[in-house]
């Protein structure tokens, strides 16, 4: 084996062992391929365009419908604008536990607003004790400002609810809830945000 060789062979050995430890390549096909997982971390997840959402202000007042940006952000960005918790509930559909986020409703008018990018999502004057542990609502503060997606996970079916401006997950609606609606919009706490409602 020439210098050149030996050298190279170490160069590729140094690689693998510093990918090896920091968990970076995968078995695929009986072969190590190292994923491109700089480029995956920094690469837009979504799809950038406009969306219709209801906007309200701090005092409650709903101030119509406007076409707004929807946030797309890389994963490292998510990563970096959420706390662990909320990321993996609204970056990756999971569920926080029971019990161990604020769930009960607030001693103050306020609204909820989405953790990552503040759309309006729940008025607090529609929030109800469930029992369950996870702050639950008869209705969204505005139809088109949540997205209900079927989801398939654990066996059975069930609908999904993400926040339209930024396609996070909140939690699931259920027909189990009181009236006047029979539903219960079940979320996570750590995907809400309460903001007591001001004076104006």
């Amino acid at each position: 084996m020439s210098r050149i060789d030996e050298t190279l062979a170490m160069d590729r050995r140094h690689f693998l062992r510093a990918a090896l430890g920091g968990g970076a390549l995968l078995a695929i096909g009986g072969g190590l391929l190292l994923p491109r997982l700089y480029a995956a971390a920094n690469t837009p997840v979504g799809t950038p365009g406009k969306v219709l959402l209801e906007i309200f202000d701090d005092a409650g007042r709903d101030l119509g419908a406007r076409e707004v940006p929807r946030l797309v952000l890389t994963d490292a960005q998510w990563r970096q604008r959420l706390s662990p918790a909320s990321y993996a509930v609204m970056r990756q559909a999971g569920t926080e536990r029971a019990f161990s986020g604020d769930h009960e409703k607030p001693a103050v008018a306020g609204l909820y607003r989405c953790m990552a990018c503040a759309t309006a999502l729940y008025d607090a004057a529609t929030q109800f004790d469930s029992g369950t542990g996870w702050p639950s609502f008869w209705q969204p503060i505005a139809r088109r400002n949540v997205v209900e997606l079927s989801d398939h996970m654990f066996g059975m079916t069930r609908t999904a609810i993400s926040c339209a401006g930024c396609d996070s997950h909140l939690g699931h609606v259920f027909d189990d809830g009181p009236q006047p609606t029979g539903l219960r919009y079940c979320m996570n706490a750590v995907a809400l945000r309460f903001v007591p409602r001001t004076a104006g």
